[in-house]
């Protein structure tokens, strides 16, 4: 049976809701369903463009709706489902097409896409220096012919921008080969993640390319399953391989004193995972919630249970009980893991969770010692700093030029402005004291223009 089908029907496809038209596709012949794809498209391109004018309109009319946001693209995201920077982009460009009236025109009439007026307009923008103004048009037009019709694509627009900087070059870089524009950002998410946005110049683009080219191949299965990852997937697995066979194997540089390192802390009771391991836990259940700020330097007899594999309760399910000092909590189920091939360092705590001090009176503070203070201050241990340890320095809370010894009684991790801070002339108008103490944890004294009580604090960021 032969169905025919006419331009109103394919419109009335294009044009109509988007439920069910599965089906409906399904009756038709593929060359109308060809004719569909190619007509949505079009449509596709003429909406983006009514969309950036409107918004556009907005920014230079806007009413007490948008001007309650920060932006017109701001408004737009909250009121789409667009991402703020989505949303941003649309504006920006409606805003700079008002200085560009020939890409405006092509962009308009569909025969551009919204990327590729967007690189155009960079390019308009900032010209390479070398350019004479008079160039400007010649070079407009021929992105704007590089970027029409069908056969056009991002590589060949990015060729012809590459071919007029070059043509054109200057002392300056071109925007491609210009490092001083790389930008890497990393930030931890709330769930627990990391989320990784970079802009990089093309040879460091080159080289990480290449880095994770044979890393993120698809891999069949041993049965020859084809390899079901995405390729987003695929590449985000190359580059946790190359990061771990980098910090196995890379002459690294220093980090906070240390050599960049995966490093998590966990007590040896919660790491245990065999009943028949355990032996007899001692009692650590120290209470240090009111310390003891007395100027006494004993110390308490150490309480070594904490050391000992307890008895764990393998019928509960894994608990936070890992410590990152960048991502924070960790499952005892992963730190397992991870324990199976690893370098274990172990620190030595008292009741308090303290670790006991090994080496006093030294100038310098050791390798050792460093590590002793980031599994007990876990970063900068000013009250509701979050600096992470490899951002911080070990600071002698008794000078040692005064006699201030280098142990763990008189230590303390603290970033670069608390360090600051503590180290300002007596007197000065919002001074901190740092005191160390029974529990062997530091505490620290308010300035009476914060708190007249002058009540001691403790660091609980991560703890």
């Amino acid at each position: 049976m032969t169905i025919d089908i006419t331009d109103d029907a394919v419109t009335d496809v294009v044009s109509s809701s988007a439920v069910g038209v599965r089906a409906r596709l399904w009756r038709l012949h593929p060359t109308d369903v060809r004719e569909i794809a190619i007509t949505a498209s079009a449509e596709i391109l003429r909406l983006e463009a009514i969309r950036v004018a409107a918004v556009d309109t907005l920014t230079l009319n806007p009413d007490e709706q948008v001007l309650c946001y920060r932006g017109t693209g701001e408004w737009l995201a909250n009121h789409t489902m667009l991402q703020i920077p989505a949303g941003r982009r649309i504006a920006a460009l409606g805003k700079a097409l008002r200085s560009f009236p020939e890409i405006e025109d092509q962009f308009d009439a569909g025969d551009l896409t919204f990327e590729h007026a967007a690189l155009i307009v960079a390019f308009c923008e900032s010209p390479p220096k070398a350019m004479p103004d008079a160039a400007l048009p010649y070079c407009r037009d021929t992105l704007l012919a590089a970027a029409s019709g069908t056969e056009a694509t991002t590589v060949k627009l990015r060729y012809a921008i590459s071919v007029l900087e070059h043509m054109f070059e200057s002392d300056d870089p071109p925007p491609s080969e210009d490092t001083d524009r790389n930008e890497l950002r990393i930030s931890a998410t709330l769930n627990g993640r990391v989320a990784v946005r970079g802009d990089f110049d093309g040879v460091t683009g080159e080289m990480l390319l290449s880095a994770l080219s044979n890393l993120s191949m698809p891999t069949p299965a041993e049965d020859g399953t084809p390899d079901k990852r995405s390729a987003a997937k695929r590449n985000a697995d190359a580059m946790a391989e190359l990061i771990r066979r980098y910090l196995d194997n890379a002459a690294t540089g220093i980090d906070g004193g240390q050599r960049p390192h995966l490093n998590v802390h966990i007590n040896a009771k919660d790491l245990a995972y065999h009943r028949e391991c355990a032996s007899t836990a001692g009692d650590s259940t120290g209470d240090a919630s009111t310390p003891d700020l007395s100027d006494g330097d004993d110390l308490d007899t150490p309480d070594l249970g904490i050391l000992n594999l307890g008895t764990p309760d393998l019928d509960t399910q894994d608990l936070d009980v890992g410590h990152m000092p960048w991502m924070g909590p960790l499952s005892v189920g992963r730190t397992r893991m991870i324990a199976c091939d690893c370098m274990l360092s172990s620190v030595l705590l008292d009741g308090n969770g303290a670790p006991l001090d090994v080496t006093p009176l030294k100038r310098l503070v050791t390798a050792a010692q460093r590590t002793a203070l980031i599994a007990r201050d876990k970063g900068c241990a000013f009250p509701g700093c979050d600096c992470v340890p490899a951002w911080t320095d070990a600071h002698h809370i008794k000078h040692w030029a005064k006699g201030g010894p280098t142990v763990m009684d008189n230590l303390v991790l603290l970033c670069r402005t608390h360090h600051t801070l503590m180290h300002r002339k007596h007197g000065f108008t919002g001074n901190w004291e740092i005191r160390m103490g029974t529990d062997h944890l530091p505490w620290f004294i308010p300035p009476p223009g914060i708190d007249p009580d002058q009540k001691p604090r403790r660091s609980t960021t991560r703890r």
